[in-house]
């Protein structure tokens, strides 16, 4: 059996992933996601003003499943994401709700969460089955999980609905045997040898050796 996951606070080179704390992250990730845009495909949101968004975020403080955490960047809310359909019996555990506001995107510091979340799972609470979903529409999100060394497993129909609109979810998953290395592409990946001057990339994520 797996370990459940805790409030614990993970840190990088680049980012931090900590608790939701209501009080410090909210008006910051109110403020910089208020393009409508990235709430697309998501369960919830967008949200009309502060108010609403800080109650909805309360909520997932104190929530155990999903477990929510926020994401810092130069201590900065920048995004949050979530551990959830967590079955330690099985150990299975699933990343979602994952929100990177503009300032994360497309950034070392947002790879770099994707490790720091995947690293907890299998190295620190010894889960043999990490799954990412979303929706088959979502072509970033099917792109960044291919990127990231989940393998596709399929389309399930009308798995769900979702804002009132039938949803058919694309389904990855990583496993434990598979983990080492991805875990040594990601960490090769962020050595900060891998980028240049300017923070460009020298080498791909997906072919890095």
């Amino acid at each position: 059996m797996s370990n459940r996951p805790q409030r614990i606070q993970l840190s990088g080179q680049h980012v931090k992933i900590v608790p939701v704390d209501v009080a410090a992250h909210a008006s910051a990730l109110f403020a910089g996601s208020r393009d409508t845009e990235l709430w697309r495909y998501l369960f919830n949101g967008p949200y009309s003003d502060e108010a609403e968004f800080r109650e909805w975020l309360s909520g997932r403080a104190t929530s155990e499943d999903p477990l929510f955490f926020t994401i810092l960047d130069a201590g900065a809310p920048a995004g949050y994401c979530s551990l959830m359909r967590i079955e330690p019996a099985h150990g299975v555990i699933e990343i979602g709700n994952i929100l990177y506001l503009p300032r994360l995107q497309r950034t070392a510091g947002a790879t770099e969460a994707m490790y720091l979340m995947a690293r907890y799972v299998f190295d620190e609470l010894g889960y043999r089955r990490y799954e990412w979903k979303c929706d088959s529409l979502n072509a970033p999100s099917r792109r960044t999980a291919l990127r990231l060394g989940f393998t596709f497993e399929g389309v399930f129909r009308q798995h769900m609905i979702v804002k009132g609109k039938n949803r058919d979810t694309a389904w990855y998953s990583m496993l434990d045997t598979e983990w080492p290395e991805r875990k040594q592409r990601f960490e090769a990946w962020l050595d900060a040898g891998n980028f240049d001057a300017e923070g460009k990339q020298k080498t791909a994520l997906a072919t890095t050796p």
